[in-house]
């Protein structure tokens, strides 16, 4: 599970198992959870976050989408 990004209290990460799946992340605050495809943006699914979470999550995948959609690729092309 690679942390590929920190923002705040969010961290984003991959699952390993993810490989054949469409480009996403998961971010996780506390005990909650989130998964946002990358491509594009937009929420998968939400456990425990609330609206104004979401848009927050959703600004910081936005700002970060390139870098997230690379990191993807990357670490499933050498995993």
């Amino acid at each position: 599970m690679p942390t590929v990004l920190r923002v705040g209290a969010y961290r984003f990460f991959f699952y390993a198992g993810d490989r054949n799946k469409p480009s996403h992340v998961h971010v996780e605050r506390d005990e909650k959870i989130a998964k946002f495809w990358l491509e594009p943006v937009r929420l998968q699914r939400s456990g425990g976050f609330n609206r104004v979470d979401i848009k927050q999550i959703q600004s910081i995948v936005v700002e970060n989408q390139e870098q997230l959609r690379e990191v993807w690729h990357e670490y499933f092309r050498n995993a």
